[in-house]
């Protein structure tokens, strides 16, 4: 649940800062959006091995599988935001 949670932080920050359309302008440094990108997906990621590693040790539940699925969810789009921003990145290097 604590990864959910802090995921969802991250993801809403990163969406306020304009991660979310690099093209519009950020209002934070793009490493300081990539390193919050980088840390969401890794703990979303470790929420959703740990979450299904308890669905697999405990059966079914309905809230775990949901928390799991909310873990993949964040995971899979705090990836993407981090690809956009890495395009910056590159963009921006001499």
């Amino acid at each position: 649940m604590i990864a959910v949670i802090l995921g969802s932080l991250l993801y809403l920050l990163l969406w306020q800062a304009g991660a979310g359309n690099p093209g519009g302008g950020l209002s934070l440094p793009v490493l300081t959006l990539l390193f919050m990108a980088e840390l969401g997906f890794f703990v979303t990621l470790a929420g959703m091995v740990a979450g299904g590693l308890r669905l697999l040790e405990e059966g079914f539940g309905v809230l775990p599988a949901s928390l799991v699925a909310g873990c993949a969810a964040l995971a899979a789009a705090l990836f993407v935001i981090g690809l956009e921003l890495w395009k910056l990145v590159t963009l921006e290097a001499p």
